[in-house]
C-alpha cells in the first residue's frame, strides 16, 4: 500500500506486547513446579492459577474489540501495556498465591489486546492477501518471548528467582508502552472514522458477528487450534515433560525451548504460506486445514508417550508448529467482514478461544488430580494420556463441524 510507514513502525511495536504476552504465559510452564512446591498447590490449583490470566484475558476481549475499532491500536495498546506492567509488579511482590493470582489477572487485562491490536493495524495498512504474512512475521518476533521463558529463564532463576523475572517483565512493559505511543501511526490517510453511536449499538455489533454462518462454521476449529497451544505451552507441557518424559529441570527447559521454537518458526512459515496460497487462488482456510491435521497427528503420538529426548522434543515442536497456524485462521475469518468490524471479529474469536483455554487448563488439572500424586510429587502419566485423548476428540469434533455446519457468508 502506497504510503505505508513500514513493518518497523506498524507491526513490530505491536508485536512487542505479544512478546511479553507469550513470555508471561509460557513462564508458568517453566516455574510451575516451583510455585506448586512453594505454595503447596495441587494440580487443579496450579491449573486455576495459570487460568486466572486467561480468564481476565477473555473477559477483556469484547470491550477491547469495541475500543480498537473506535480509538485505534496505538491509543488502546499503549495504555494497556502500562496496565500489564502493574500486573507484573503485583506478581513479583505477591506474598501469597491469592495476590499472585490477582497480579496475573491484572497482567491478563494488560496484554489482552496484543494480537487483535496487531491484526487491526495490519488490516488497516496492508492488502488482504498480505495480512497473514505480516502478522506471522510479527508473531515470529513475539514468539521469541515464549522462547525466552524456557531455557534462558531456567538459567537465570538461581540468580534472580521467579519474582525477579516478573520485575523484568514490568520494566519491559513500560518500555513497550512508550514505543507504541511514539512509533505507531493512528490510521492510514483518508481513513473514515466510525460515526459516533451509542455504546449499546457498538456492542450490539457482536450479535451480527456471532449470527454469521461463515463465522460460526469455522469458529470451533480455529479456536481449538489456538487454545491447545495456549493450554499446553501456558502450563501443562512442562509438567508432562517431567512426569511422562522423565526430564530434569534443565532438560525440560530445553524441550520447552524447542516447543517455543516450533511456535516461532511456525508463525513465520505458516503466515507466509497462507498469504501465498491465497494469492494463488486457494481458500484463506487452506493452510489452517493443514494445521488442524498436523495437530491431530501429533496429539495421537503424544498420547502414546514416546520415549527418548529427541522423539519427545520433535513431537512437541510439530505440535506447536502446526498449532501456530491458528492466527492465519483469524485473518481468514476476518475477511468476511467490513474493516470497521475487524477489531471486534478478532476479539470475538479470541474471547471464545480464551474461555476454552480457561476450561482446558483447569479441567486438565482436575483430571490429573483423579490419580494419587507420585513419589516425586508429580502426577500420574495415565492422567496426561486421558487429558490428551479428550483434547484430541475435541479438536476432531471441531474439524468435523466444518464439514456438517450450514454454509454461509464469511471466511
Amino acid at each position: 500500500m502506497s504510503g505505508t510507514p513500514g513493518f518497523g513502525r506498524i507491526t513490530l511495536p505491536l508485536a512487542a506486547i505479544n512478546f511479553l504476552n507469550q513470555g508471561n504465559r509460557a513462564l508458568v510452564a517453566t516455574i510451575g513446579p516451583l510455585l506448586a512446591i512453594e505454595f503447596g498447590l495441587s494440580a487443579s490449583e496450579l491449573g486455576l492459577l495459570a487460568a486466572c490470566f486467561f480468564a481476565a484475558y477473555a473477559a477483556a476481549q469484547l470491550p477491547i474489540g469495541v475500543a480498537l475499532d473506535l480509538h485505534g491500536p496505538r491509543r488502546v495498546q499503549s495504555i494497556l501495556a502500562l496496565v500489564a506492567a502493574v500486573g507484573f509488579i503485583i506478581s513479583a511482590l505477591a506474598p501469597d498465591v491469592l495476590m499472585l493470582a490477582f497480579g496475573r489477572i491484572v497482567a491478563g487485562v494488560g496484554v489482552a489486546a496484543g494480537l487483535m491490536a496487531m491484526l487491526k493495524a495490519n488490516t488497516q495498512w496492508y492488502p488482504k492477501h498480505r495480512v497473514a504474512a505480516v502478522t506471522g512475521a510479527g508473531l515470529f518476533f513475539a514468539g521469541l518471548g515464549g522462547v525466552s521463558a524456557t531455557l534462558p529463564v531456567q538459567w537465570v532463576l538461581p540468580l534472580v528467582g521467579w519474582r525477579g523475572i516478573f520485575m523484568v517483565l514490568a520494566v519491559l512493559g513500560v518500555a513497550v508502552s512508550f514505543w507504541i505511543r511514539f512509533a505507531v501511526p493512528d490510521a492510514p490517510p483518508g481513513t473514515v472514522r466510525p460515526e459516533r453511536r451509542s455504546l449499546v449499538r457498538e456492542i450490539g455489533e457482536f450479535g451480527r458477528i456471532f449470527r454469521d454462518r461463515g463465522f460460526l462454521r469455522f469458529l470451533p476449529a480455529v479456536m481449538v487450534l489456538s487454545a491447545l497451544n495456549f493450554t499446553y505451552q501456558g502450563l501443562w507441557a512442562g509438567p508432562w515433560l517431567r512426569d511422562v518424559g522423565g526430564m530434569a529441570d534443565e532438560t525440560r527447559a530445553l524441550a520447552l525451548l524447542i516447543y517455543a521454537a516450533g511456535l516461532v518458526t511456525g508463525s513465520l512459515v505458516t503466515g507466509h504460506a497462507a498469504s501465498s496460497a491465497q494469492a494463488r487462488g486457494f481458500s484463506p482456510m487452506f493452510v489452517p486445514y493443514l494445521g488442524i491435521g498436523g495437530v491431530l497427528a501429533t496429539q495421537a503420538v503424544l498420547i502414546m508417550a514416546p520415549s527418548g529426548f529427541w522423539a519427545i522434543a520433535v513431537a512437541w515442536f510439530l505440535f506447536s508448529f502446526c498449532g501456530s497456524v491458528g492466527v492465519a485462521g483469524y485473518a481468514a475469518m476476518g475477511q468476511g467482514f467490513p474493516p470497521e468490524l475487524q477489531g471486534r471479529v478478532a476479539t470475538a474469536i479470541n474471547f471464545t478461544m480464551l474461555v476454552l483455554v480457561f476450561a482446558l487448563q483447569t479441567g486438565i488439572g482436575a483430571i490429573l488430580d483423579l490419580w494419587p500424586r507420585t513419589a516425586t510429587g508429580g502426577w500420574d502419566p495415565a492422567g496426561y494420556a486421558v487429558a490428551l485423548s479428550l483434547t484430541f476428540l475435541l479438536q476432531a469434533g471441531a474439524a468435523l463441524w466444518i464439514v456438517v455446519a450450514p454454509r454461509g457468508r464469511g471466511a
